[in-house]
């Protein structure tokens, strides 16, 4: 569908006002016929209007860059490039001075020595800022104590506020420092809560519902930022270059992403990997007490589960299924599906078996014997 391009009054006036001025300055009323300046000057606000429409488009983009910067910019940082740039500048003037007797290229070597020093002094200033801060009255007796890093940001990705676990790992005060869930993210969740498929629309209603059930937990700090990357369609190369500009990790259950922010340098914090990390860890020869819910996919087998959802294999045991049993591990397997726990029974449980068996047929026997 064709769609009529907008026009922005003020940059049209302003293209306007500068042909004007510039015909006014070069004096072209005089110098040709009315057709001819007319002709010249509608051509001139064209060519006005579309610098200045694209130099705005760059100068609103350097703002949101900058805003995004600003956001994710500690306070000491700020004011260690300030006090930084300030020392550039003061090294700069007595740099310039000898150079200042100089003549032809002289005065471009004090333009850029004391451009230089200027650079030179942010990056230092922004790099040492928590040393720099640590010289003021203030910060003397923190000085003394020892430098604790302070957590970086974590960015949630759909997939890890779709599972509904990361509440659960927040509450339990095992991952500290901001969440960070962008705003593309929001949309993508939207989304999914606007599908027609019934699945995926409870799915993006309980990550939307999650949200705002940490949002009001008083100890979760998780901030909504207003982000966005242009020049990337995909969530997940969004999620990359976020990470990579603010400096943070991600959370995320997607095994593309986790590979792909691996190879870009990003620390990746997998909610399935770290639920294999705290499941129960058994040994060979260990009693367990373990319920059988179903068959096995060999022949005698019984399954059953802990608490932790690992899958527990029990020999000789398909016609237990509903009923608890002593078992022994006999060997432990990682796959890739999770670790899974191979045992048979144990001796007093086989041997309560065997006694129940030979009651059976004692009881059999004798109802042979005596009709």
């Amino acid at each position: 569908m064709y769609r009529k391009p907008k026009i922005n009054t003020a940059t049209l006036i302003a293209a306007l006002l500068a042909v004007i001025w510039t015909v006014q300055l070069a004096g072209l009323w005089n110098r040709g016929s009315t057709l001819q300046v007319t002709a010249l000057s509608a051509g001139g606000v064209l060519v006005s209007y579309l610098m200045l429409n694209r130099l705005v488009g760059y100068f609103r983009k350097a703002i949101q860059k900058f805003n995004e910067m600003l956001e994710t910019t500690s306070i000491d940082i700020l004011m260690g490039g300030v006090a930084g740039l300030m020392l550039g500048i003061m090294v700069g003037v007595m740099s310039t001075y000898p150079l200042s007797m100089l003549r032809g290229w002289g005065n471009y070597l004090i333009i850029a020595v004391f451009l230089g020093c200027g650079a030179l002094g942010v990056k230092i200033g922004t790099s040492r800022a928590s040393e720099l801060m640590s010289f003021l009255p203030g910060r003397v007796a923190s000085a003394a104590l020892p430098l604790v890093e302070t957590p970086e940001a974590k960015v949630l990705d759909t997939s890890a506020i779709i599972d509904g676990r990361i509440y659960d790992v927040c509450q339990s005060n095992f991952l500290d420092g901001r969440l960070v869930v962008p705003t593309f993210v929001i949309e993508e969740l939207q989304h999914i809560a606007d599908s027609s498929d019934n699945l995926r629309r409870n799915k993006g209603r309980r990550g939307l519902e999650l949200l705002s059930k940490m949002q009001k937990h008083a100890q979760i700090k998780i901030d909504i930022i207003e982000a966005d990357i242009p020049e990337e369609r995909d969530v997940d190369a969004k999620l990359v270059k976020l990470c990579k500009r603010i400096n943070a990790s991600i959370v995320t259950n997607d095994f593309n992403l986790n590979k792909v922010s691996e190879l870009q340098g990003i620390k990746v914090l997998n909610i399935n990997e770290l639920a294999n990390a705290v499941k129960m860890i058994v040994y060979p020869g260990e009693n367990m007490h373990i319920s059988i819910i179903k068959e096995g996919k060999e022949s005698g087998q019984g399954v059953g589960y802990l608490e932790d959802g690992t899958m527990v294999v029990v020999e000789d045991a398909q016609n237990d299924i509903g009923r608890d049993l002593d078992v022994v591990v006999t060997s432990v397997f990682q796959t890739a599906a999770g670790r899974m726990i191979f045992t048979r029974k144990s001796r007093e449980e086989h041997q309560h078996q065997t006694h129940q068996v030979e009651n059976q047929l004692q009881s059999v026997r004798e109802v042979n014997l005596y009709g």
